[in-house]
């Protein structure tokens, strides 16, 4: 019996002893799995940090080198630009134009907006100025022996090209048919920009005349576009010296504003003119019928040249006093480079308010209305003359009516006329 009890006494300790075992591996199972899932989480959550500090600092540095691959590519672009944007030229400009418009067209739309240089930016290639196709250069050989040049300053805006200049050349062509046309611009920096993005080859002074030379013309006329006798003008006429005696007779006709004069008031019938033929174009384009009604409404006009520190700056003195002759009381004449002092914003602004004008309406002296006219004159830059009226609070509206003097067909003729004034000689 005692042996018995023993036996069940072991078994007892034994099933105990096992049952301890059992629990304490049960127990260490939890706790193992517990700690085994509380390091998982833990792992993974450190895990998942460390993935995205290296995905994030890897998309950081990748962006950083897309960036800096983006900006050195838009800074070549711009250097090749600013390459052009200059007034001499050489051999080498016609392939510079070629290389600075591929580098363009190399870059992305984002790569475009970095563009920007001395002179470079995103508008020199990629600003919509109208069609290139209307505009004709007007650079054939085989022309005969009588050429009308005519010189203008020129214009990048295509639209304004080709209405403005393109418009007088064409009145040319059609008041003498047995002349050929042709054209030289005086701003290379303008020859280049249009070659560039466009692909219209422009002859300068130099060209059109070697070209003229080449064709074995005999009787030229040169017909300046110009406003006055200024600083363009004297350099057209450096260019026509040298080439003198390639011609059997070389005839430089008047621009549109005539002799500069010796004074302030000093006024002759091409400014008579021209002052009549804006300001009814002016008129007209504003709905009214005559100036007088214009003026009955407190409408008053301004009438915007470029300026200049010329000594001819006193061109547009003399237009402002053609105006006063005429008893056009409403009508005024700045300058964007407010030269001279009487023409700049301010003082064409206050002379407007002070004679109680409260409507304004902008217009360019200006042969074309590119940069100056688009910009300068009516553009939405704080500087601009639009702006400057608008800003003053002295002023109901200002509105502006952006056309070139070229596109007047009154304004054609008088260049038409002062050809036919140096061909009488």
């Amino acid at each position: 019996m005692k042996k018995k009890e023993k036996e069940m006494k072991k078994k007892e300790k034994e099933m105990k002893k096992k049952e301890k075992e059992m629990k304490k591996k049960t127990v260490t199972v939890l706790l193992t799995g517990v700690i085994l899932g509380v390091m998982a989480l833990t792992g993974c959550s450190e895990g998942s940090s460390g993935q995205e500090d290296m995905v994030s600092e890897k998309s950081k540095a990748d962006a950083k080198g897309q960036t800096d691959v983006d900006q050195k590519k838009a800074d070549e672009a711009a250097a090749l630009i600013d390459a052009i944007y200059v007034q001499e030229w050489t051999d080498m400009t016609d392939k510079q134009c070629k290389k600075a418009k591929e580098a363009w067209d190399a870059l992305t739309d984002s790569q475009k907006e970095l563009v920007e240089g001395k002179n470079a930016d995103p508008d020199y290639f990629g600003k919509d100025t109208g069609d290139a196709a209307k505009d004709d250069p007007r650079n054939q050989d085989d022309i005969g022996e009588n050429e009308i040049l005519v010189v203008s300053f020129g214009t990048s805006f295509n639209d304004s090209r080709a209405q403005d200049i393109k418009g007088i050349e064409d009145a040319m062509e059609a008041a003498y048919p047995d002349w050929s046309v042709r054209r030289a611009f005086t701003s290379q920096i303008i020859i280049n920009h249009v070659l560039a993005r466009d692909g219209e080859a422009i002859d300068n002074m130099e060209q059109a005349l070697e070209r003229a030379a080449a064709n074995q013309v005999k009787n030229l006329v040169i017909q300046p576009t110009h406003l006055m006798h200024g600083a363009e003008y004297d350099e057209l006429m450096k260019a026509v010296e040298t080439y003198q005696d390639k011609f059997g007779s070389v005839r430089v006709a008047e621009p549109l504003l005539g002799e500069v004069g010796t004074d302030a008031s000093v006024i002759n019938a091409d400014k008579e003119a021209v002052a009549k033929a804006i300001t009814k174009e002016a008129v007209k384009d504003a709905g009214f019928d005559s100036l007088d009604a214009a003026k009955e409404e407190g409408v008053a006009f301004v009438f915007l040249g470029h300026g200049t520190s010329h000594t001819a700056k006193v061109s547009y003195t003399q237009m402002q006093a053609q105006m006063t002759d005429l008893g056009y009381e409403n009508v005024f004449v700045g300058t964007v480079e407010g030269e001279p002092e009487e023409t700049s914003c301010e003082a064409v602004r206050e002379a407007a308010e002070q004679a109680g004008y409260k409507k304004v309406i902008l217009r360019p002296l200006m042969v074309v209305a590119g940069d100056h006219a688009n910009n300068d004159m009516a553009g939405e830059d704080e500087d601009s003359w639009m702006s400057s009226f608008k800003a003053s609070g002295c002023f109901d509206s200002v509105e502006a009516q952006i056309t070139g003097l070229g596109s007047v067909d009154a304004i054609q003729k008088i260049y038409v006329q002062h050809t036919a004034e140096v061909m009488d000689r």
